[in-house]
């Protein structure tokens, strides 16, 4: 059986790591579980370091990313660039989760990123799993992409566990949720920068192949998130993008804030709109 393992987990191990170890089919957080069952098991790795609060470096000298959140950003030598409230908070507590221990990696979509990085669930050999751990303690919010989707439910659980109880990056206006107005006010200040707004949507419309989703009558002004062409396929089985649904309805979008006739946030994929119930 060991044998096995190690050939089902060889396209991930690069040399001198131990097969993954038998698991039960969901690793529990604080009431939150990974689903194993869209997951595909890799291999386990003993840790060297912690990067920031969203990445880690193997002892294989591997990095790897914790797929499906993000952290405070710390500069890790960009020039110019100034951290984000509580990097080193994020950092620091990442790293009493994982120093001097083993995790099993999980992959969900995308394994490896342009920079070279594994995209991966962590799951250490107690069964935590780290990036539920990370948003539950409020060091971390949920941030998907449309080639790594999995689990995104979870995610979402683990993260409502520190928002509900005001937890890390919850408390600091910086990660405050926004409104459409307060974008509208000051769009300036947002542009650039990963906002979840939450407001009700006013309407929706189509226009050169893209879906608009209005927060307010005037598209020229007002908070708008849209669906880009290209992705319009991924929304078409999407019951959270029924037109009849989403207008009226009480809504949260994630995403980077683009200055596009006013505030607006690219949809790439479903996931990226949550409902809220009044």
């Amino acid at each position: 059986m060991r044998i096995l393992l190690c050939l089902l987990a060889l396209t991930h191990l690069l040399g001198g790591c131990d097969a993954p170890q038998a698991r039960q089919e969901t690793v529990d957080t604080a009431g939150v579980s990974l689903p194993m069952d869209v997951l595909v098991v890799g291999a386990r790795h003993k840790v060297r370091t912690v990067v920031d609060g969203d990445t880690i470096t193997l002892a294989t000298g591997k990095d790897v990313r914790m797929v499906g959140t993000q952290a405070p950003k710390l500069p890790l030598g960009r020039p110019n660039f100034e951290a984000w409230p509580l990097g080193d908070a994020a950092k620091d507590y990442l790293a009493t989760l994982v120093d001097g221990q083993e995790v099993t990696l999980y992959f969900g979509g995308l394994e490896e990123d342009r920079h070279g990085r594994w995209l991966a669930h962590l799951v250490r050999d107690d069964g935590l799993w780290l990036q539920g751990a990370m948003l539950e303690a409020g060091f971390a919010r949920v941030y998907t992409f449309p080639d790594n989707r999995s689990a995104v439910n979870a995610l979402l659980a683990a993260e409502a566990v520190a928002r509900r109880e005001n937890k890390g990056i919850w408390r600091h206006p910086y990660y405050a949720i926004r409104t459409p107005k307060e974008m509208e006010a000051d769009p300036d200040a947002f542009v650039d920068s990963f906002q979840i707004v939450r407001g009700r949507v006013d309407g929706t419309g189509d226009a050169g192949g893209r879906l608009f989703i209005n927060f307010g009558g005037d598209w020229s002004t007002d908070f708008t998130a849209v669906a880009a062409r290209g992705a319009r396929r991924k929304f078409a089985d999407a019951p959270q993008f029924d037109r009849d649904r989403l207008e009226g309805s009480l809504v949260e979008i994630r995403g980077w804030v683009e200055a596009r006739q006013g505030p607006s946030i690219e949809l790439t994929h479903p996931e990226q709109l949550v409902y809220v119930e009044d």
